[in-house]
């Protein structure tokens, strides 16, 4: 996954989930957030950050806010790219061994997944999370309580019973990440049903990305630890 057209800049503020405002050679631009998660922990004053320009004229805003340094590591944070990736990933023989077509948001029940894959082979449904929050080299989903999300990964395991794969891959958006975990102490809920998921048989895959300051790229597996810390 590539962006065309960037520049880099330092974050100054975020006044509202969709808006910040960054410097850019010396003026203060205001732009847009492609993440409406919180991501405070990469979001700090004064820290560089990448934008890409946008191609349309009538837009508000020139930029889209994509890429932040965080400690000397670029971590991606728009929330569009995972997808992106993801099928990129898996056209090109990152999951599956055999020639696979991929398509976008695909309905299942009561749920849009992101990819549907078929071959002669397989049919599978898979959802994608991108991941942003990471704290001592260790990646965790959620940053926010997601009701939405818990449904997916419900929704994940009923398609098991029709004969369908069924895989939630966490695109970790950074590299250097020893391992996954669920946000226990943010949504508790969001991990006791990714432990009943796979229970189940839903395959949980996490991997983290070559990012630049212009690409990000699927590259290798993380580790994912389940086990809820401080459980009884």
């Amino acid at each position: 996954m590539k962006y065309e057209k960037i520049t880099e800049g330092k974050f100054l503020d975020r006044p509202n989930r969709f808006i910040a405002h960054v410097e850019i050679n010396g003026h203060t631009e205001t732009v847009h957030v492609k993440n409406t998660g919180r991501c405070r922990e990469l979001l700090v004053p004064g820290v560089s950050v990448i934008l890409e320009e946008s191609s349309n004229p009538a837009r508000k805003t020139k930029y889209d806010l994509i890429c932040v340094n965080k400690q000397g590591r670029w971590s991606n944070m728009d929330s569009q790219v995972p997808n992106k990736a993801a099928k990129e990933w898996i056209m090109s023989g990152g999951l599956f061994p055999e020639p696979v077509t991929v398509h976008t948001e695909r309905k299942y029940g009561n749920s849009r997944f992101d990819l549907y894959v078929e071959s002669p082979l397989r049919k599978a449904f898979i959802e994608v999370k991108g991941v942003t929050l990471e704290e001592q080299n260790v990646a965790c989903f959620p940053d926010a309580p997601t009701l939405r999300g818990v449904k997916h990964v419900e929704e994940l395991a009923k398609c098991l019973e029709e004969g369908y794969e069924a895989y939630l891959l966490f695109v970790i958006q950074m590299k250097g990440v020893t391992k996954f975990q669920p946000n226990w102490d943010t949504h508790k809920q969001f991990g006791e049903t990714l432990m009943e998921a796979k229970r189940k048989g839903v395959k949980l895959l996490a991997y983290d990305c070559l990012v630049t300051e212009d690409t990000m790229e699927i590259r290798d597996p993380v580790a994912i630890d389940l086990e809820e810390p401080y459980a009884e």
